[in-house]
């Protein structure tokens, strides 16, 4: 719609959009905010309420992670147009799969940003870009090479996609302290699936000398950053893919599933709760400090 001199008229366009029998006043008055909006988006999209997220919310790319972490707990899964959830009372946790991709990723965090979420935490799967690492290893990305485009809609590109202070210190305090082993460096995030046979892909991977890669970490670190809110990323090194015999295969998949999971699951777990411990102690390195600081 325009007005006399081609300008584009919002209001006349809105009242376009009005449901019949319903003055442009009356649906004006009934927008919502941008955290109702959200909120709603969350509960349409993942079967549960959004009063019945935990202030501690595990990320996943995979519906086993949400059924063996119910089954683990006790607790009910809830399934809406996208995500499959479950919550954890009792422990104050939230386990979420949002799929997979940088635009869920982007998602899942301008959704969850809304929540009163102390730290999140994702368990994703990676490729290990490294001779000596072994499929079962964990990977600590500190920062992701932004190859996905997605982020590109929340900063620059020369700002770098960094995990969060507090939830990396969290996850090596952890895995220290259990004596795992583990990787740190930096992930690189793409949103090209099926590389594997592409040799210019993989000389310019190569070149950027990135520890991993995988499709999510780069937009996660970007949209939390964007929307203050603490995330960091654990990644389970699942397959091996510069090595033409350490391709993920359905076999592979299926060993990695049952052989690692649980202990994912379980590092995850520790983890999420340490980083609240660490807030309550007031540690630097997350946004929601002052909830702390004010008690």
């Amino acid at each position: 719609m325009t007005d006399e001199e081609g300008e584009f008229d919002d209001k006349e366009y809105l009242f376009y959009q009005t449901p019949p029998g319903m003055r442009f006043d009356e649906a004006e008055s009934e927008g919502l905010s941008e955290k109702e909006y959200a909120l709603e988006t969350l509960e349409r999209y993942s079967g549960s309420k959004a009063s019945d997220f935990q202030s501690n919310l595990l990320l996943t790319n995979f519906p086993h992670y949400v059924e063996k972490f119910a089954e683990k707990t006790g607790s009910e899964i809830f399934e809406g147009a996208m995500f499959k959830v479950c919550h954890w009372k009792e422990k104050r946790i939230s386990m979420i799969d949002f799929k997979i991709g940088s635009p869920a990723a982007a998602l899942v965090v301008d959704l969850c940003s809304f929540l009163p979420t102390n730290a999140a935490l994702l368990l994703g799967m990676c490729g290990g870009l490294r001779r000596r690492y072994k499929v079962g290893d964990y990977l600590i990305p500190v920062a992701g090479i932004r190859d996905e485009g997605t982020s590109d809609y929340y900063f620059p590109g020369e700002v770098p996609a960094l995990s969060n202070f507090l939830v990396i210190r969290s996850i090596i305090e952890t895995l220290e302290s259990q004596k795992i082993p583990h990787h740190i460096g930096i992930t690189f995030t793409t949103n090209k699936r099926f590389w594997e046979f592409n040799e210019t892909f993989k000389t310019r991977l190569k070149a950027t000398r990135a520890q991993a890669i995988e499709m999510e970490c780069a937009t996660l670190f970007m949209a939390s950053y964007a929307r203050k809110f603490s995330l960091g990323a654990l990644l389970l090194i699942s397959d091996l893919p510069l090595n033409r015999t350490g391709i993920k295969t359905k076999k592979m998949s299926k060993h990695v599933f049952e052989n690692f999971m649980e202990m994912h699951i379980n590092a995850g777990i520790d983890i999420i709760l340490h980083a609240e411990m660490l807030l309550r102690h007031r540690a630097k390195g997350i946004y929601n400090r002052e909830r702390y600081d004010k008690k």
